[in-house]
């Protein structure tokens, strides 16, 4: 599908797709227009949208679908989904220009989004070959062993509803459906009606590519009066936007009495704080400068990570006003398409107002240094009174303590104030005057500061982002969360929690502690439980194809003597003198008694007991994920070893060249003559397929 400007210049209506199709609402909610030209876009509206329907249609169709697929499946899913995306990414840039943005703001929103989904679909890597996860080890609750307790994680029997701000209209819904999608969970995702057109865009190529299940996605692009009214015990709701209207949706009815989940990522007054030793001059002071400059004027300010406050050193104040003030003069802003805009403008008009009416509440008691109050300028357009242009502007406060407003208020555009501090504890007392903050960045060049500051601060933020020269080049910068790495915050950034890798997949996933019998668990995970039965492999695991091999099935071995030749072999081959392993007379006060051998050489003498030498389906050794050597081995004792299919995990081709093949994952068990366990390792084999197709 061909998006472009030519085609968004022609007004329509921009539509829902629920249940199946795609559907208009009944009467105009909200006529978009373009952030530049001021030109329609079309209508938007979800009036007369049955939410009880929707949201049931995405419980029963999305969600059965999606928990019937393993998490490597749904992974496999994700990585499709961005491959697809990222082919027709120029389109959506093209259509993100209307929204204001710059092609730097386009690409945080855009590839950003996509790359969302890369991340997570890596994730399947870290899940069983499972339609749900296995939490943790087993837990011993029997002398015997003969009982045992293992904690699993289920997909919620729900649907995510995101209700997502107006500012990141792909990265709001793409960092957030690639999360629950990949626990197995169907979303209902409802864009603000101001950018909900580049995101219907977006949607229409998703359901095109028929890449999804039915029902696992639905879109919401009006403003979705009574959503809520719908929701019901195993849903989990979750909100980006202001702190003041996350903050009346938290305390709705819905969530207490139903029991829905409800996750807020609210804006915040995010701060810079200049580290003492980064003076004039310095690498890092240079580096402050260009941040805090970068985090004001990107996405013209609309970011709930930007900084609004500029926390800096008494003695540093005027000179970092001097260099900030300086380079905001010359960052051009205006029309994204004219050549040297650095700044595009804000979302819309009713943004403009809104910006204006707090950066004249905030100059009641700051001092503004750098741009007017009205957020007038010479901003670079054709026609510079049709857009929702806002010049930055920079305030200065000498009392941060006494004058609380910038901790306050935020305006929600290219505005900051900067402040001074005198001492590190309290540049971070500042900070949480914030009442919580997304996020914090401290630059320094002070080791001993940098951990000072990130420990005092660290309460009152959800990251912490240190920056000095030595990581600045290949910094992710300051306004950037990151897939892997939880995003949220305490206080006024809303108590929640996004994405952080398995942590936000966890969110959508019911944990449920089992009990019963090693067999019994091992029945119900498809992951061996020490304990349970052993059967004899026939033929030797090392001669079965992935597909037939069985978890549970075990290869008993031969026994080997240990003597002291062993220990001096391997310690000439390894290298390994250790005092324990060579010399009897430095025992005393150890826990030895003897010469011990070395660990790794159980180990490796496991392995030769174990492996089966001929070539066969085993491709190759693929690591080693858990060892403990749990009982010293002395000269005189006689090993065996026990080697049971733990896990299977199955692997995609990435090729029609490739081998079909497979992840083994095998329970090592060495004991001793006295059938005492000496060493236990999960080991990893690549195993080939029977069918290569």
């Amino acid at each position: 599908m061909e998006h472009g400007l030519r085609e968004i210049a022609q007004p329509m209506n921009i539509q829902n797709y629920v249940l199946g199709q795609w559907a208009n609402g009944g009467a105009s909610e909200y006529e978009a227009k373009h952030a530049i030209t001021g030109a329609s876009l079309g209508h938007v509206s979800s009036e007369g949208l049955n939410y009880a329907d929707i949201l049931a249609y995405g419980r029963e169709k999305g969600g059965t679908s999606l928990r019937a697929m393993t998490f490597p499946q749904r992974g496999l899913m994700l990585k499709a989904l961005a491959l697809y995306l990222q082919e027709r990414k120029e389109a959506y840039y093209a259509i993100s220009a209307a929204t204001g943005a710059t092609r730097v703001d386009s690409w945080i929103d855009i590839e950003g989004g996509i790359g969302n989904l890369f991340t997570n679909a890596s994730l399947r890597r870290e899940f069983a070959d499972q339609p749900f996860h296995i939490d943790g080890a087993p837990v011993k609750l029997s002398q015997n062993g003969t009982f045992l307790g293992q904690h699993i994680m289920v997909p919620k029997r729900g649907v995510a509803v995101h209700i997502n701000a107006f500012n990141f209209p792909i990265w709001g819904m793409l960092e957030k459906i690639a999360v629950n999608l990949l626990a197995g969970v169907p979303a209902v995702v409802k864009p603000s009606e101001f950018t909900s057109f580049l995101t219907e865009v977006v949607v229409k190529d998703i359901i095109a590519s028929g890449i999804l299940p039915e029902g696992a996605l639905q879109l919401v692009s009006g403003k979705g009066h009574g959503i809520l009214d719908a929701v019901e015990r195993g849903d989990t709701v979750t909100f980006t936007g202001s702190a003041a209207t996350g903050m009346r949706l938290k305390a709705q009815p819905y969530f207490l009495e139903r029991g829905v989940a409800f996750n807020l990522e609210a804006d915040s007054l995010n701060a810079m704080v200049l580290g003492e030793d980064a003076s004039p001059g310095t690498p890092e002071f240079d580096i402050f400068i260009k941040e805090a400059a970068k985090e004001i004027t990107i996405k013209a300010g609309q970011k709930c990570t930007a900084v609004r406050r500029v926390v800096v050193p008494a003695d540093h104040l005027d000179a970092v006003q001097a260099a900030l003030a300086g380079r905001l003069a010359t960052t051009s802003y205006g029309d994204p398409s004219m050549e040297g805009v650095r700044m595009g403008s804000l979302a819309t008009q009713l943004q403009v107002e809104r910006v204006r009416f707090s950066v004249e509440a905030l100059a009641a008691e700051n001092e503004v240094v750098f741009g007017r109050i009205d957020g007038q300028g010479e901003a670079k357009a054709s026609d510079p009174l049709a857009g929702a242009f806002f010049a930055p502007v920079l305030f200065r406060n000498e009392d941060p303590f006494g004058k609380q407003s910038a901790h306050q208020i935020e305006a929600f555009g290219p505005v900051s104030t900067l402040m001074p501090y005198r001492s590190l504890e309290e540049a971070a007392e500042i900070v949480a005057l914030g009442r919580g903050s997304l996020v914090t960045s401290f630059v320094s060049a002070d080791l001993d500061a940098a951990r000072q500051f990130a420990l005092e601060a660290a309460y009152s933020n959800g990251r912490i982002h240190l920056l000095d020269a030595s990581s600045a080049k290949e910094s992710t910068g300051h306004g950037s969360p990151m897939p892997l790495l939880t995003h949220g915050g305490p206080g006024r950034a809303g108590d929640g929690e996004e994405m952080g890798g398995m942590r936000g997949v966890m969110h959508y996933l019911q944990r449920v502690a089992l009990q019963g019998h090693p067999n019994t668990l091992t029945a119900v995970t498809g992951r061996f439980t020490p304990g349970a039965d052993r059967p004899e492999a026939r033929p030797h695991l090392f001669r079965q194809h992935f597909e037939d091999l069985r978890v549970g099935d075990t290869v008993t071995t031969a026994k080997h003597l240990v003597t002291l030749q062993d220990i001096e072999d391997f310690a000439e081959l390894s290298g390994d003198k250790f005092y324990a392993h060579m010399d009897e007379n430095s025992l005393e006060g150890t826990i030895f008694t003897g010469r011990v051998a070395h660990g790794y050489f159980i180990l490796s003498r496991a392995a030769g007991l174990f492996v089966d030498p001929p070539k066969g389906p085993v491709l190759l050794n693929y690591g080693l994920e858990t060892c403990r050597f749990t009982k010293p081995v002395y000269p005189g004792t006689e090993i065996g070893v026990q080697l049971t299919v733990q896990e299977k995990i199955d692997q995609e081709k990435r090729s029609p060249e490739d081998i079909a093949k497979g992840i083994v994952k095998y329970y090592v068990e060495v004991t001793d003559d006295q059938h005492e366990v000496v060493a236990v390792a999960t080991i990893l084999t690549m195993v080939k397929k029977i069918n290569q197709g």
